[in-house]
């Protein structure tokens, strides 16, 4: 398995390669995008290094969600081996949904205060990462960010820093606060979409709030967490307007942070303390986006500190606090772009930007810092701007879609081609900072598309007769009734008996009801319009194979394009109504769900590609061969070069 100890000094040395490989990873480049861009002259160090060697489509994953994709770059091996088949899983027992990449074992504690056991994370990931065996085979790597190396990986003869899944303080992706004098009671006290909203109520122009932090991890440990939800930690806030100069001044444990509107504050220290001897600590940014008739004040996820993280965020341990002292505090959040708040209109289009860019240039810095260290033989670093700025500005590429606005357009229409500009500006720093014969290859793990219209696949069921349900909630459903049921971003699972706690099909109808359902799919057609809302259908066994095959889903759905399957349908909700919707939400581009055929990443290189159809599993056994170490035989892809 891949996460383990490191090694027991079985593993040689490291060696004297005279090899150098970069691979640079932006999750979500389209290659449509680049293409015309490369074309148009405005990635010109994209387009060089693509003309000194190759450029090509690179094939996703089946589920072409970026826990699955990383997860076959890194083993080079189909979810059949490794085991991620998409951000959630499912119980077949429960059919509740499961954390689909990493578990957690909650601190332990003695008389209930004096702790005796640290929070654990699992990954749920099987393989093993190439850069684990490349490292025990004296191969000297650096690793930042790439996602899926959290719970931080142990890879010999080389230094890594965490990438997805690793949450914020509060255990969620991304959990933002909102203070504002305009939140009516409704809104105010409890948790937005994907943010916590404070109303503040000013008298001689001061607020007292304070800032929910993670829940209590005593109580937690005593109670369990379902049962300790409502335990958080918090610390008190003051918040001073100054009316005529519309600015704030924010007084929080100790730390005073002053604002004009429009500015970002630097990272703040958070501690939040359970009792005398246990403390998390955190840091945030503030954002003052309105003073003046009414104060909008914005906080970012509460990230850990990199210099006192509650987990181990990096291997060895101290590399996370050496890049600290280094170079100051940086974002250890892995989904490091405010979406939420924009999605939730609590930021505005040009504030998500200037945040967007400050999570670039915090990974890029740690980045061009290790090329310049020189101590690795292989580098690869993942920043995920080109998929979060198209998730939340694709409205703008797309004149069609609901929420595309002429206005806002001409204001932040270059949005998506700004981030690329800037990752090609980065390709062409790490060109001129590497030594002359270094292999650099630029890939992304997908593509986009439109979402426009959200199909809600268990309404669908419903309608066919599959599922039975007296409510939308899972918890509605009458699963001695229900032939099959989908959750997450595109699955669709058979209720089998013996394996679903449940299960009413018998084995032996096992193959005409995943024909049958297959065949409904790809007929079913948006009443609005007419158009085809599946292009495809992958059966299981046609996609996967090996020792976690029967985790994988029955059935793949692949959207058409313009359609993506609902947010209920990933949380397996099954709505009753309607089976489309628009899509009003300014997340607007996606690949989840969508046809993988439809969404392949890409690959340039300054070395020539080998093979017509270059796959994101030939990525590993690409890199081993280049270090003259033997492929795993349980690698699926071929090496390219």
């Amino acid at each position: 398995m891949t996460f383990g100890a490191a090694g027991c000094g079985t593993s040689p040395p490291p060696r004297n390669f005279h090899q150098k490989l970069v691979i640079l990873g932006y999750d979500g480049m389209d290659p449509v995008l680049t293409e015309r861009w490369m074309a148009e002259g405005r990635l010109p160090n994209l387009a060089a290094l693509a003309a000194q060697g190759g450029y090509a489509r690179l094939a996703t994953s089946p589920a072409p969600v970026s826990p699955v994709s990383w997860s076959s770059f890194a083993t080079g091996a189909n979810a059949g081996k490794h085991r991620i088949f998409d951000s959630l899983a499912r119980d077949p027992k429960t059919y509740a949904p499961a954390p689909g990449i990493v578990r957690e074992t909650p601190p332990a504690f003695l008389f209930h205060y004096l702790p005796t056991r640290e929070r654990e994370f699992r990954s749920t990931r099987g393989g093993t990462s190439f850069w684990v065996t490349a490292g025990r085979a004296g191969v000297r790597t650096t690793l930042i960010t790439v996602p899926m190396t959290f719970p931080a990986e142990h890879v010999e003869n080389g230094e890594l820093l965490a990438g997805l899944p690793l949450p914020d303080l509060l255990g969620t992706a991304g959990t933002f606060h909102y203070f504002a004098s305009d939140l009516t009671g409704r809104d105010a006290g409890g948790p937005g979409t994907g943010g916590i909203l404070k109303r503040l109520a000013f008298e001689a122009n001061v607020a007292r709030t304070e800032v929910t932090g993670p829940m209590n991890p005593i109580v937690e440990a005593r109670l369990g967490r379902t049962a300790a939800s409502g335990s958080a930690l918090t610390v008190p806030m003051t918040v001073r307007w100054n009316r005529p100069e519309r600015t704030v001044t924010i007084a929080v444990q100790g730390a005073t942070v002053r604002l004009a509107e429009g500015e970002w504050s630097k990272w703040t220290p958070l501690e939040f303390r359970a009792n005398y001897v246990v403390r998390l600590a955190g840091m945030a940014q503030f954002y003052l986006e309105g003073a003046d008739t009414e104060l909008r004040l914005y906080m970012s996820p509460i990230n850990w500190r990199p210099d006192a993280p509650p987990a181990e965020i990096s291997y060895p341990a101290a590399f996370a606090k050496d890049l600290d002292d280094r170079l100051g505090h940086y974002r250890t959040l892995s989904w490091a772009e405010a979406t939420s708040a924009l999605d939730d209109s609590r930021l505005d289009e040009k504030a998500f930007m200037d945040d967007l860019f400050h999570a670039f240039d915090d990974r890029a810095q740690i980045i061009l810092n290790r090329i310049d260290a020189r101590n690795w033989d292989m580098l690869i670093g993942v920043i995920e701007a080109a998929d979060r700025v198209s998730h939340m500005m694709w409205r703008f590429e797309d004149r069609t879609h609901p929420m595309y606005d002429a206005e806002a357009a001409a204001r932040y229409g270059d949005s998506i081609l700004r981030v690329y500009q800037r990752i090609d500006q980065m390709v062409g720093e790490v060109v001129k900072r590497v030594e002359p014969g270094t292999q650099v290859m630029v890939i992304s793990d997908h593509g986009f598309r439109s979402f426009r219209r959200a199909v809600n696949l268990n309404t669908w069921l419903r309608q066919e007769g599959y599922l039975a349900a007296s409510g939308p909630l899972r918890d509605d459903v009458d699963w001695p009734r229900t032939r099959a049921y989908a959750t997450g971003l595109g699955q669709l699972f058979v209720n089998l008996k013996g394996r679903e706690g449940q299960g009413v099909v018998e084995p032996a109808d096992y193959r005409r009801v995943v024909d049958e359902l297959a065949a409904k799919l790809l007929a079913l057609s948006d009443p609005a319009n007419g158009a085809r809302a599946v292009s495809a259908v992958y059966k299981r066994d046609d996609l996967y194979a090996g020792e976690f095959v029967q985790e994988a889903p029955d059935l793949q759905v692949g959207t058409a394009d313009g359609f993506r399957v609902s947010r209920e349908t990933a949380l397996g909700g099954s709505p009753a109504g309607d089976i489309f919707y628009t899509n009003m939400r300014k997340w607007s581009g996606d690949h989840g769900g969508v046809d993988y055929q439809a969404v392949p990443g890409l690959i340039i290189s300054n070395r020539r590609i080998a093979g017509r159809h270059p796959s994101i599993v030939d990525i590993a056994p690409s890199a081993l061969k280049y270090f003259g170490v033997a492929i795993p035989k349980a690698v699926d892809g071929t090496p390219l070069f």
